[in-house]
């Protein structure tokens, strides 16, 4: 108890230093960055979310720091923790539980580490050019929250007055953003991590459930430390306006998968293209995976999702506006759905899919029609003769334009169209091609083709 109210005083202490009381000079370049939103570094940026648990075989924090050069060197720009603080025991699911369990915001769960542990971590990613967010579970806390006991008011209660789970989550207790110490609180908790720990942002747990004015405030509470990036677990553009940055893109991969169960066709991934724009504002992206924690552990493998159309759609998340995503164990191919309350290492061997993965990052980060969101190029459709089956689109930015073919069917195509006409750079293989607009030229069943115009 007495631990837990000088960290309240610290987070307070932390929560009055905000930008009113920086330097005239800091101030100015902190409304500039406010201005500027997201971080110039996030704009052209590879996500990876690290499944800490699953890791390595101890899953520390010690021994993932060691595969940080092979992430860097696969195209990573920025690591996103699964949440990183002790997990509950009350009412916990499993024999490990739930890392959206959170039972104290303010330090690391020792089954990965030690806060010193962390923070080296963070340090030698800065190194390596890496930044690094931390998942953050605002809607809902432990049962054995300390919260609980001192301040059992910052909960949702029901008719009876009792805390609530959200949904069937029973692991957890829902809390009330009606309370002005709790928004406070959490604020503070937030700036604590960014302050202390010299993290670069958060990926916020269901942000929706939170509300927007709550995430709009700590932005700028934030901001006031550093420049942040800020990625909403949801699909809202009333969230995207002040507070994040990105959000996900879910209605890409639900097109995606029921694509691959012969539901869509390639001009209903088509028309998600064209209609991209409304999804987000000026500044802001989406975020593209093909899988993550949750599709992975409840969904499935992508190779179960997506079947002979995986490679495809994986290198489609990297040309489509917005940011793409790889989950753990993908470079590896990983071939099963991880436990997601047990210990169930990945099975790396020899990461059979890193050349391809660093390959993509290459080619976008080579190519500013590429980067994400509107600070690259809109994606431009362009009709062929089997639009159930060709996926063809551009994005050109200044004098680079990139074009992309993606063949979804079962068979292999001869794709021709009034607007594929001249010579090509051959982006994966490093070969010019010509292309005529009369004898067009051939994809191959569930393959790719990306072109750079010369």
């Amino acid at each position: 108890m007495i631990k837990y109210v000088i960290t309240l005083l610290l987070i307070s202490v932390l929560g009055f230093s905000g930008c009113k009381n920086l330097p005239a000079e800091q101030q100015k370049e902190t409304n500039k960055e406010i201005q500027t939103r997201p971080p110039s570094w996030a704009r052209n940026s590879v996500i990876y979310e690290v499944n800490l648990r699953q890791f390595t075989n101890d899953g520390s924090i010690k021994a993932f720091t060691a595969e940080l050069p092979r992430l860097k060197k696969l195209g990573v720009d920025i690591l996103w923790m699964m949440p990183m603080h002790p997990i509950g025991v009350k009412n916990k699911k499993g024999s490990l539980g739930s890392y959206y369990a959170v039972k104290d915001y303010l330090d690391i769960n020792p089954e990965f580490g030690t806060k010193e542990d962390f923070r080296k971590m963070v340090d030698e990613a800065h190194k390596l050019g890496m930044y690094v967010i931390i998942d953050w579970v605002a809607n809902h806390t432990a049962w054995d929250n300390q919260m609980i006991v001192d301040h059992p008011d910052w909960y949702t209660l029901d008719e009876n007055g009792d805390m609530v789970s959200p949904y069937d989550w029973s692991d957890v207790a829902d809390l009330n953003y009606d309370k002005a110490e709790l928004r406070s609180y959490m604020t503070n908790a937030m700036m604590y991590w960014v302050k202390e720990m010299d993290i670069d942002g958060f990926r916020c747990d269901v942000a929706g459930m939170v509300p927007t004015d709550f995430w709009e405030q700590t932005r700028d509470s934030l901001e006031s430390i550093k420049p942040v990036f800020m990625l909403a677990e949801a699909e809202d553009t009333a969230l995207l306006q002040e507070a994040f940055d990105a959000d996900y893109g879910w209605t890409l991969m639900h097109v995606l998968n029921t694509t691959a169960k012969g539901e869509r066709t390639a001009a209903d991934i088509a028309n998600y293209l064209e209609n991209y724009p409304s999804k987000v504002t000026d500044r802001t992206f989406k975020m593209n995976f093909t899988t993550n924690h949750d599709e992975n552990s409840w969904n499935g493998t992508t190779s179960q999702r997506y079947g002979d159309n995986t490679e495809a759609f994986a290198v489609l998340t990297y040309l489509v506006p917005g940011m793409p995503l790889i989950y753990s164990g993908q470079e590896a191919n990983n071939q099963k759905a991880l436990e997601f309350f047990e210990k169930d290492p990945i099975v790396w061997g020899d990461y059979p899919l890193a050349a391809f993965y660093q390959k993509l990052a290459a080619i976008k980060k080579e190519n500013p029609a590429l980067a994400n969101g509107s600070y690259g190029g809109a994606a431009n459709i362009i009709k062929t003769n089997y639009p159930d089956e060709i996926l063809a689109f551009s994005r050109k930015s200044g004098d680079n334009e990139v074009i992309a073919l993606f063949n979804i069917g079962s068979d292999d195509l001869l794709v021709k169209s009034t607007e594929l006409s001249g010579s090509y750079q051959n982006l994966f293989e490093n070969k010019d091609v010509e292309i005529d607009v009369d004898s067009g030229i051939t994809i191959p069943a569930h393959g790719y083709l990306l072109l750079k115009s010369y």
